[in-house]
């Protein structure tokens, strides 16, 4: 027995060292590569650098397009996290509830999150095709013209948010009604002895309790959010006007299409150096190794 523990001690050590290395290899390197380069001047990954140090920075630091573009992916993060959390506790509620058929339900209502995100952003340029597509038909037909979905800066915006809480929701669906199953149906009891009505336990009873669920994830949504490029990339590229072009879209324009790879690199920098105060500021207030006042 003891020379069963001392092996699995070791292969969970070898696991732990192995799982440490593919860390640093598959994440810490690309962060250090990239800040390493935003004291650079090159046109490519592979051309001649000049080290020009903290230059391409007050560079970047004084275009008005890094300030829009910082708006922009804040205007979006606040929008797609307060309506996934929003409707990510009206579906949770609902799923909670006893009706014909909740687990097949339950289990369709993670989909959305399963597709590919590319498969999302072609359906959704199709549903809205200035021709053919399903939604511009409709509209045509109840009075409304053909939109222009993509041309307005404003109608993009809201379609890209549109697909993203479309995607995303199910994630945060999935996780607070894991949360509500942690709440102790006492609680609703009592507070359905004294009078309160689901209003009142709603807000006085599951909102309270969902509360840690909730930080986790704002925290989680803020920092993919912040950062998710794909879904803005596939379905407008940052147009119209630059009105959907945020940080991450900024950076890979800046470093693969203007081929200015050290101010590319600075703008991903600094975004995550935005993201990292972020995260630290959530954990001051929230620490995880928080203890009970009565302990």
């Amino acid at each position: 027995m003891l020379s069963f523990r001392t092996t699995s001690d070791k292969l969970l050590l070898i696991a732990f060292i192995a799982s440490v290395l593919v860390t640093l290899l598959l994440i810490l390197f690309p962060v250090l590569h990239a800040i390493q380069l935003s004291f650079y001047q090159s046109e490519s990954f592979v051309s001649a650098r000049t080290w020009v140090g903290l230059a391409n920075y007050s560079r970047v630091l004084n275009e008005p397009a890094f300030w829009r573009a910082f708006g922009v992916g804040v205007t979006f993060g606040v929008l797609t996290i307060v309506f996934q959390v929003v409707l990510g506790i009206a579906c949770a509620l609902l799923l909670d509830q006893p009706f014909f058929g909740r687990p097949v339900i339950r289990g369709l209502a993670i989909l959305p999150y399963l597709l590919p995100t590319v498969v999302v952003a072609v359906a959704f340029q199709w549903l809205l095709d200035g021709s053919l597509g399903l939604f511009t038909i409709w509209a045509e037909q109840l009075g409304f013209g053909r939109p222009a979905w993509f041309e307005n800066p404003t109608m993009a915006m809201m379609i890209v948010v549109v697909a993203s809480v479309w995607t995303w929701t199910p994630f945060v669906t999935i996780s607070f009604l894991a949360a509500l199953q942690t709440i102790p149906k006492s609680l609703y009891e009592a507070a359905r002895v004294d009078g309160a009505g689901p209003v009142r336990r709603f807000w006085h009873v599951t909102i309270p309790m969902l509360v840690p669920m909730l930080m986790v994830i704002v925290l989680l949504r803020s920092i993919w959010m912040f950062n998710k490029f794909d879904i803005i990339w596939l379905m407008t590229k940052g147009g119209p006007l630059s009105a959907t072009e945020h940080l991450p879209v900024m950076a890979y324009r800046r470093a693969f299409m203007q081929y200015d790879v050290g101010g590319g690199a600075a703008i991903a920098t600094l975004s995550f150096a935005v993201l990292s105060v972020l995260i630290l500021v959530y954990f001051y207030f929230y620490p995880l190794d928080g203890k009970d006042d009565n302990a």
